[in-house]
């Protein structure tokens, strides 16, 4: 747990690297995110015996968020989900609200309970969402996909 009095004077910038995988879509799927402060480092994952990518992505920005017990700070967020990002630094999470949660084409959003719940942890900290391309070799990136691809085999055990 990350509380402000594990906060040094000055640092207030933390970052997260976030990662969603399934098998079968749906099918058994897992979540992942790395806490990234200073020097220290925090992992979290967790699957799903039955769900689908978007929703493993959307999942592991949630706990890394909710991981946080901190506000005021400066978040760096990296997803290899366009999905995500594109949801909110195109505006898209914002404009599903303002039409009833739908999309352009009137449809209910999928996966709303999540975006509702994501909502929940936005405003406690000043948020930046990026865009890393998978399996490129990053190694955060890669780290939260091997996380994630565990929990599937955990699901797949159940």
């Amino acid at each position: 747990m990350m509380t402000n009095k594990e906060n040094a004077p000055g640092i207030q910038e933390i970052t997260i690297y976030t990662d969603g995988a399934c098998s079968g879509n749906p099918g058994p799927g897992g979540w992942a995110c790395v806490l990234i402060w200073g020097k220290h480092i925090r992992e979290l994952s967790g699957g799903d015996s039955l769900t689908t990518n978007q929703r493993m992505e959307l999942k592991a920005a949630i706990e890394g968020l909710k991981a946080l017990k901190v506000a005021g700070w400066k978040v760096h967020l990296y997803s290899d989900s366009a999905y995500l990002v594109n949801a909110l630094n195109q505006h898209w999470l914002a404009a599903w609200q303002k039409n009833g949660w739908k999309n352009s084409k009137k449809e209910p959003i999928a996966n709303q309970d999540l975006w509702q719940e994501l909502l929940l942890y936005l405003p406690r900290n000043q948020i930046n969402f990026f865009k890393v391309k998978g399996h490129a070799g990053d190694r955060w990136n890669e780290r939260c996909d091997e996380l994630a691809r565990k929990e599937i085999s955990a699901q797949k055990k159940l």
